[in-house]
């Protein structure tokens, strides 16, 4: 007998591979199965035509050149070649490199890295919404700043800074900017065209394709340089060697494709399906979401309840698929860097917990949610002493 999975509401960790996608990736597994590297024979020529289709596509889906992408096994190692690589690139000219502490850990452990190895790095505190200013960037870059690395949209918090705003600062300074957009793409539009940025991650599986592939937008006008930290082979002009996966590639292509051109509808469904979840939610008392209000994507809550442990109240949900945070910090003890860093104590980003809609998201699907987290949120509370105090007006007041 099938067990009914759960309602899914964590499409910040991945996304379902949208059939499309995978009706495009099924083709090519079946249909150019030879190395696209192979140059003596159909089965490698077909491979390497339908590589550049896709690398054709990805490219027109955000503005850049086709010879500015650059395939990689997803963000995480599009965020380590991007910043390891211009470390090694202009460590002469400066070895200072800027970022947020709220960023994804495939930038802040780089950067961690490099710390060891003599570069100073600058980590940038945000407001209480998740956001910077421009004046905290300013202030911060020095005649030895190399590289100024930002998310664009926060992976827990859905917060966006305002990386237009940024890179025109960037560019204007004569320093690198990377954007680590995996959260970005498919939920805001991205046009690098029409934005200063030098260097970009991509992941398909937060867009609806497959795991295992992204990409990295590397500028060539003006022209960036970077150190390759894949070696073997030669491929994709010896910044990343290894066997280009066709069937990956032609996926990640149809879904960026896919996210730009059904973003406005999109988005304004999503939209509305978190204002009805949240307005329900909202009808208990002392529920914060957590985040700027406004400066923040659709797809996203990131909610406080007080009084109630955030895994408990998952571990009371087996209905609901959602979680606490990041699905790269899953393995962790600790809080939330991205909410403590925000200024949020342990206690109140413990009792935090992170809703993610998507496409597939439905509004059924939404009353439900609202129903059964009501439900429990009550329940919890209703068997936990610091709630009763605080009912009584005896809790010491909460500290945000």
């Amino acid at each position: 007998m099938a067990v009914e999975k759960p309602i899914y509401l964590d499409n910040m960790a991945t996304t379902e591979v949208d059939p499309r996608v995978l009706e495009k990736m099924l083709v090519a597994m079946t249909s150019c199965y030879g190395n696209p590297s192979s140059n003596s024979h159909p089965y490698g020529w077909d491979s390497k035509e339908m590589v550049d289709q896709a690398t054709c596509q990805a490219a027109d889906a955000i503005g850049a050149r086709v010879e500015e992408i650059i395939w990689t096994s997803g963000a995480t190692e599009a965020n380590n070649l991007a910043i390891y690589g211009v470390a090694g690139a202009y460590k002469r000219r400066g070895q200072h490199i800027i970022t947020c502490a709220t960023e994804h850990k495939a930038v802040l452990e780089p950067c961690q890295q490099l710390e060891k190895q003599g570069f100073q790095i600058t980590y940038l505190q945000p407001d209480r919404g998740g956001m910077i200013s421009l004046e905290q960037l300013q202030q911060a870059i020095t005649s030895e700043t190399i590289l100024v690395s930002l998310m664009w949209v926060n992976n827990e918090t859905g917060v966006m800074q305002d990386i237009p705003s940024i890179a025109k600062l960037t560019r204007q300074k004569g320093v690198l900017l990377h954007v680590d957009a995996a959260q970005a793409i498919g939920k805001i539009p991205v046009d690098i065209s029409q934005i200063p940025i030098d260097l970009l991650s991509l992941s398909a599986h937060k867009i609806y394709g497959p795991k295992g592939v992204g990409a990295l937008f590397v500028c060539r006008r003006p022209r960036v340089r970077l150190h390759a930290q894949i070696h073997g082979g030669g491929q994709q002009y010896g910044l990343r060697g290894g066997t280009l996966p066709t069937q990956q590639i032609v996926a990640m292509a149809e879904a960026l494709t896919i996210a730009q051109t059904d973003l406005t509808d999109e988005c304004q469904r999503i939209e509305k399906l978190r204002h009805h979840l949240w307005q329900g939610i909202a009808q208990l008392p002392e529920v914060y979401l957590n985040g700027h209000a406004t400066e923040r994507v659709p797809h996203n809550l990131n909610i406080c309840f007080r009084f109630v442990d955030g895994e408990a109240l998952m571990m009371a949900l087996p209905e609901l698929a959602f979680s606490s945070g990041s699905a790269c910090n899953a393995m962790l003890t600790e809080t939330s860097h991205v909410l403590r860093a925000m200024g949020y104590d342990d206690l109140w980003a413990a009792s935090s917990v992170r809703i993610s809609l998507g496409r597939f998201t439905t509004m059924a699907e939404v009353d439900s949610a609202i129903e059964l987290i009501v439900a429990q949120v009550t329940r919890l509370r209703g068997i936990s002493p610091l709630w009763e105090r605080f009912c009584d007006q005896e809790a010491p007041a909460y500290a945000i």
